[in-house]
C-alpha cells in the first residue's frame, strides 16, 4: 500500500473528523478518483497529434487513455460528429494515490514561478478540484528530448466532500501546497 494511502487511513481521517466536526468516521471526505484530460483541438489539422497526446498521457499515468469523441457537429469549429476531440485517463485505487504523491512531491515543485495553488480557484460546488497545466513537460516521465510540441493538461481530483471547505481541508491534509491567506 502507498505511503499516502496509509497515512490517510491511519492519521488523516481521524484528524479530519475532528477538524470538520463530523460525528462519523465514514462521513470524512476522501479522494474518489483522479482524471487527467487533454483537449485535442490541434488534431483537426494534424492527425499524429492524437497518437502523441495518447502516448504522453500513457507515460504520465501508467494507464491507456480513452479518446473522447464529439457528440454533435459544430460547423464554426469544423467539428463533425464522432471526431476525436479529447483524450482522458481515470485513475483509482493504488495508481491514484501513486499519482497524487508524485503530483504533490515532484510535479508541482517543478513548475516555473510556483508559489502555491490558489485556494479560491479550481474548486466546484461539489468539492472537486481542477488544476490546469500549460505545459506537460513538468511531469518527470516526459524528457525534454521527447518533446516535439508542448500542450496543456488538466488534472481533476474528485472527492466525496460535500462542499469546497471540506475539499480544501482534505487536499491540505494530503499535502497540496495551497497559498496562505495574507493577514491584514
Amino acid at each position: 500500500m502507498n505511503k499516502l494511502a496509509q497515512k490517510y487511513k491511519k492519521e488523516l481521517r481521524a484528524k479530519l473528523k475532528e477538524e470538520l466536526g463530523l460525528s462519523n468516521i465514514m462521513a470524512v471526505p476522501q479522494v474518489e478518483k483522479v482524471v487527467l484530460n487533454i483537449g485535442l483541438g490541434k488534431s483537426l489539422t494534424d492527425k499524429q497529434w492524437v497518437d502523441l497526446a495518447n502516448s504522453i498521457l500513457e507515460r504520465i499515468s501508467g494507464q491507456k487513455p480513452v479518446n473522447t469523441k464529439a457528440r454533435k457537429a459544430i460547423s464554426n469549429f469544423k467539428i463533425r460528429e464522432g471526431m476525436v476531440v479529447g483524450s482522458k485517463v481515470t485513475l483509482r485505487g493504488q495508481r491514484m494515490y501513486d499519482f497524487l504523491e508524485k503530483l504533490v512531491n515532484i510535479t508541482l515543485p517543478r513548475l516555473r514561478d510556483f508559489y502555491g495553488l490558489d485556494p479560491k480557484k479550481g474548486f466546484d460546488k461539489l468539492g472537486n478540484y481542477t488544476i490546469g497545466f500549460k505545459e506537460h513537460i513538468v511531469f518527470p516521465e516526459i524528457g525534454l528530448a521527447d518533446v516535439e510540441k508542448t500542450h496543456g493538461l488538466e488534472v481533476t481530483v474528485v472527492s466525496t466532500a460535500k462542499d469546497k471547505a471540506q475539499a480544501l481541508a482534505l487536499l491540505t491534509a494530503l499535502g497540496f501546497p495551497f497559498k496562505k491567506e495574507a493577514k491584514k
